[in-house]
């Protein structure tokens, strides 16, 4: 279950990604926009003051707190042929009788915003229509708030990359784990026919006349190492998927573990009689198997039913496998997939994390704990599929 959630946040998390930027440059577009209007207003407020103080002989206390108080942008005033009559908010000193600064101040905010007109009666000949140009910039909030998004954005990335090397990190820690419970699983799964193989040197030695029998068993225990062998090296690469009949497959791993396993497991298998091929890499298929019986067999003691059921879907091959053991807390039912987790005193916590591995990320499938209740059993359901 946890693959599937995590392939499906592969392929969605770019778009996720995606949408809060647009969000975020929209919601940042609209504030600006909202901000730019609102300091417009208060700078035609502004020059509407700045007419009445010069067309009125007694202007209002009003007007005065106007032109004192409501604009916090620079402002440059210019008649009609756009020479500077009065400026505010602009750090310049009119000491230093250097009027280039302050025209170079204008070119900059002439960039900024439209100016707005003041139009008004000469006050000695009133045929004589008078036109002035407020010239404005952009406030410092405003100023700022234009980097906002990419300010916010960083975040998001800097949070991004630090969950990243966390998940990376993870990744590297349970791929450790793997190799180090790989290693004792190898080193495990050889020692058993190598000690074999020991012991049948050590009765030739005896020199007993059962050469045939001796030899039939060394030869058992060398296709067991040459089977490890394969099993391992495959692990290691990318195994090639060839059309295989998985009945016939399945029939044959289970009668070699009925055959080595104790007579106190019982086999209840339902398998279809019918041919059915799909993409399948034989030796790790049955290795997948062996791991999950063989857990269900430790979790019975040694001795109960095991349940095998596969069936023919459109597109998949389903497969329950079910034991009747002590079964597994739901807390603990993705768990029991990552390398080097086990319940068990001498386990390496290997086998269903190579079960998984094998069907998830080498057959594209699906392995998950269908159900398990503690004391009653678990089933496992594998999915293949037929394409």
């Amino acid at each position: 279950m946890i693959s599937k959630v995590n392939l499906n946040l592969k392929k969605i998390w770019p778009l996720i990604f995606f949408i809060i930027v647009v969000l975020i440059l929209w919601n940042t577009y609209i504030l600006f926009q909202t901000v730019k209007n609102e300091e417009r207003k208060k700078i035609k407020l502004w020059a509407m003051a700045q007419k009445e103080l010069i067309e009125s002989n007694n202007p209002s206390n009003i007007t005065f707190e106007v032109l004192q108080q409501v604009a916090i942008n620079p402002i440059i005033q210019v008649d009609n042929h756009e020479n500077i009559i009065g400026y505010k908010n602009i750090d310049w000193n009119p000491n230093r009788k250097d009027s280039l600064e302050l025209y170079n101040e204008l070119k900059k905010i002439k960039k900024e915003n439209e100016p707005i007109l003041i139009k008004y009666q000469d006050s000695i000949n009133k045929s004589i229509s008078v036109n002035q140009k407020v010239y404005y910039g952009d406030s410092l909030m405003l100023k700022k708030l234009q980097y906002y998004p990419l300010a916010l954005l960083l975040i998001i990335l800097l949070f991004a990359i630090v969950i990243y090397f966390i998940f990376w990190t993870a990744k590297i820690s349970e791929q450790n784990r793997l190799w180090a419970s790989m290693a004792k699983e190898t080193a495990h799964q050889i020692g058993t026919p190598l000690t074999s193989l020991f012991g049948w040197i050590t009765l030739f030695k005896e020199k007993k006349d059962n050469s045939n029998f001796l030899l039939s068993e060394i030869e058992k225990d060398l296709k067991r190492l040459k089977i490890i062998t394969n099993r391992f090296s495959k692990i290691g690469s990318s195994p090639k998927l060839n059309p295989t009949d998985i009945v016939f497959i399945t029939n044959k791993t289970l009668s070699y573990l009925s055959k080595r396993l104790s007579k106190l497991i019982i086999f209840n298998v339902l398998i279809p009689k019918k041919k059915i091929l799909i993409p399948l890499d034989p030796e790790l298929y049955s290795w997948t198997l062996e791991n999950i019986i063989k857990n269900g067999i430790d979790s019975m003691k040694g001795k109960g039913n095991i349940k095998f059921l596969l069936t023919e879907g459109k597109d998949v091959v389903n497969i329950e496998i079910t034991d009747y053991g002590s079964g597994i807390e739901k807390n603990l039912h993705d768990k029991i997939f990552l390398p080097g987790y086990t319940s068990k005193k001498t386990g390496w916590g290997l086998g269903l994390s190579l079960a998984k591995r094998i069907i998830v990320d080498y057959h594209k499938g699906l392995i998950e704990i269908k159900k398990s209740l503690p004391g009653k059993g678990t089933t496992i359901k594998i999915v293949l599929k037929k394409n």
